[in-house]
């Protein structure tokens, strides 16, 4: 900036310098909580005693639907700027612990007790998961206002982790955008915008209430078990569509059948994944992606109850979860 305005009139230095001042005031911050400045879990706060009950007083059948994919090695996820891929691996075996006797209790024991042990380590973000409001920030900032200068540590983060996430139990809706566009699954790369979503609904005959978990189809997840062909130009949600169903529809929490739910390339200057910071940072909207939905738009199940849990990873910025859905009467 120096060496521009020394190169410059006056003039036009002051006219750069009042630029530069109204972009800087323009650009988005953290959001302070309406709940208080300790609150960490953002827009779940809409959730009480009293919605949990309605919602679970209107399930309709005993029919429950899987809204998690499965782990494997090989699965999709993102291992491009270093992040591990799924591994999994077998720390006792039957006959392995027969020849070992970790336990020394004998050839007679380890022959009868067939014993089998395993682990992993993964990502966070792989898997059907929930992304913790510590996620993505802006100026070193998370949601409420906490610094990382003040709040990350080597064990994670002191606040907002994924263990503050409560179960989450409310309204979902399915936006079941390629059945209300007559396709099997939206183009690559396909930005969806409110428009798009707002059609949907009107062909589901549904409408989003303040407090709703919107679950947002892509037709993607058919590609699912082809890692490349998954993660390859996915289709995405547009920045103005996110603020239309927090700021107009007052959305509680957003997932989709992607992995990263919004579109890519980044439309932003300066920030390369906008929908994120929106929703996390500003709007303290937490994020679930690879939700399984497939099943909920084959039976045409547009409105449930949603039922989830996370595993409370300490200081995290997600966790796995294993949702359910359960239609309505």
């Amino acid at each position: 900036m120096m060496h521009l305005i020394m190169n410059t009139s006056s003039a036009a230095a002051l006219f750069f310098i009042v630029l530069s001042t109204s972009a800087l005031a323009a650009a988005p911050e953290v959001g302070k909580s309406p709940w208080g400045p300790d609150d960490e879990i953002g827009r779940l706060n809409l959730m009480s005693d009293k919605s949990r009950l309605e919602i679970l007083a209107q399930i309709g059948t005993g029919k429950a639907y899987d809204l998690s994919v499965d782990y494997y090695v090989g699965m999709p996820s993102w291992h491009g700027i270093g992040d591990p891929r799924y591994q999994y691996w077998l720390t006792h075996t039957p006959r392995g612990t027969a020849i070992d006797d970790p336990m020394r209790v004998g050839a007679k024991t380890n022959n009868h007790v067939s014993y089998t042990g395993d682990a992993v380590s993964m990502y966070t973000h792989m898997g059907t998961h929930i992304d913790a409001l510590n996620h993505f920030g802006l100026n070193g900032k998370i949601w409420n206002g906490f610094a990382a200068d003040k709040y990350l540590g080597d064990r994670g983060w002191a606040k907002t982790g994924a263990e503050t996430i409560p179960p989450i139990i409310a309204r979902g809706v399915l936006i079941d955008l390629p059945t209300a566009k007559g396709l099997d699954e939206l183009p690559p790369n396909y930005r969806i915008m409110a428009s798009d979503i707002r059609n949907a609904l009107v062909h589901h005959k549904v409408d989003l209430r303040s407090g709703d978990v919107v679950m947002i189809r892509t037709g993607r997840m058919a590609r699912y078990h082809n890692d490349k062909a998954f993660m390859h130009e996915a289709p995405g949600l547009d920045l103005d569509a996110a603020r239309w169903l927090v700021e107009e529809k007052g959305a509680m929490m957003i997932g989709a059948d992607n992995l990263s739910l919004e579109a890519f390339p980044s439309q932003t200057e300066n920030n390369y994944i906008p929908v994120h910071t929106y929703l996390l940072a500003e709007q303290g909207v937490m994020i679930m992606e690879l939700v399984m939905l497939e099943e909920l738009a084959k039976d045409k199940i547009y409105e449930f109850a949603f039922i989830g849990g996370s595993l409370k990873f300490s200081g995290a910025s997600a966790a796995p979860m294993r949702p359910i859905a359960f239609p309505l009467k």
